[in-house]
């Protein structure tokens, strides 16, 4: 599969970009997890996105929150992969993308994420750990965790 990786701020989207990014997001956090939380939270507008695509259908995305917005520290957010396109690496893929596109634009620095309680292994291959306990997030078990 031939994949294709790009980096935008919000003001790059144009509206089928953007159509197609708050779509991914509503099937997945919204339909598929069946969790009614208020996704657009004045955040988008200042992060970078961070998007696969395969061929021209978008199948992978995160945003990365610049300090100080949602954190004190930067943060990677809204981690999606695709259902068909999950088992494929795509998430880890991605992970490394957000990674360093930070470490490009910022710096190396410390990166923080609230992960859902479920997924800690999975950042835990990105050099993620744990800190402190569980906590319900839109009634979602999450931790948050951090990359120093």
């Amino acid at each position: 599969m031939e994949f294709q990786f790009s980096l935008k701020a919000f003001t790059e989207l144009n509206p089928f970009e953007l159509y197609a990014y708050l779509q991914l997001r509503s099937e997945v956090f919204v339909v598929e997890q069946n969790c009614v939380y208020q996704d657009l939270d004045d955040k988008d507008q200042q992060s970078l996105h961070v998007f696969i695509h395969h061929h021209d259908k978008l199948v992978a995305c995160a945003r990365i929150v610049p300090a100080a917005l949602a954190y004190p520290e930067i943060s990677i957010g809204r981690v999606i992969v695709a259902a068909p396109y999950r088992k494929k690496q795509l998430g880890h893929e991605l992970m490394r993308l957000c990674v360093a596109q930070i470490h490009s634009h910022f710096g190396e620095q410390k990166i923080v994420l609230s992960a859902q309680a479920h997924l800690q292994d999975f950042y835990k291959k990105h050099n993620f750990v744990p800190e402190g306990a569980t906590y319900l997030e839109d009634g979602i078990p999450h931790i948050h965790m951090i990359k120093l």
